[in-house]
């Protein structure tokens, strides 16, 4: 099932995406909140009348970098022997359709398509045979990165951390086997990265097991999985579209911070 959340009529609410292909798809409301049992109401309204917010209101975006070999690599980094985690701050997250805002202290700042796990239930210290108990889906995310900040401040948090740069969306896909996924992102309609969730060092029992040694998880949590080889520049007036086989497409445009 696909659980999107949104915004009509100056009303916030969850819904069940129906239908296939852009035109078409409806929103079957969800009674409540959808990470317990929950009911659709029946009252359904199109996908074109409403706006796409983030799938979820996370408490804390929890990130893993140089997660994929051949992205490693390819900034001179050695794979770690531990997963490298990172928080990326509720203030960074914005839905589909927002905008990226292009940070002043930076010149360089990088896409990073990435599958992005989100918790349905508050977890910690989870072993290996439950780790999918406490997932409730996946949605597709941009772990926007101003490339120049990071390396010159040797640490990640303004790098990765600034309002607008962790986009999710378009929705959370319940019914997913994330082991061997397509992930692709494009600039402006061309191609610059592909790759597979399988291509991950750590699969994501090995990241939840990790995280939730040190942590509490909470419904609506979000893990960012790394992201494969190909990241690359954005610039002002860019639409960047990250896309993962099976969820959908998430879309963005880079403006200048007002």
């Amino acid at each position: 099932m696909r659980i999107a959340r949104f915004s009509i009529d100056g009303n916030v609410a969850f819904g069940a995406v129906e239908g296939d292909g852009p035109d078409g798809l409806v929103l079957d409301i969800i009674k409540g909140i959808p990470y317990a049992e929950f009911e659709l109401s029946g009252v359904k309204v199109p996908l074109d009348k409403v706006r796409l917010l983030p799938p979820v209101l996370p408490n804390k975006v929890v990130a893993i970098g140089r997660n994929y070999a051949e992205h490693a690599a390819e900034l001179g980094n050695e794979v770690p022997d531990v997963p490298v985690a990172f928080f990326k701050p509720t203030t960074s997250v914005i839905g589909s359709g927002d905008a990226i805002e292009y940070p002043s202290f930076s010149e360089e700042v990088h896409h990073e398509a990435e599958l992005a796990v989100v918790i349905g239930r508050m977890c910690r210290e989870v072993p290996r045979e439950r780790v999918k108990d406490v997932i409730f889906g996946y949605t597709c995310a941009n772990d926007v990165t101003a490339r120049d900040t990071q390396k010159r401040e040797k640490q990640w948090a303004r790098a990765k951390g600034f309002d607008t740069s962790c986009p999710l969306g378009p929705w959370v896909e319940t019914d997913l086997d994330p082991g061997d996924l397509a992930i692709q992102a494009t600039v402006n309609g061309e191609q610059r990265q592909l790759g597979r969730t399988s291509d991950m060092i750590r699969s994501i029992e090995d990241l939840v097991v990790h995280i939730t040694e040190a942590m509490t998880l909470l419904p609506g949590d979000v893990i960012l999985t790394g992201t494969p080889a190909g990241v690359g520049p954005l610039h002002v007036g860019d639409e960047v579209a990250v896309t993962i086989e099976g969820i959908g497409t998430l879309t963005n445009k880079v403006i200048k911070r007002g």
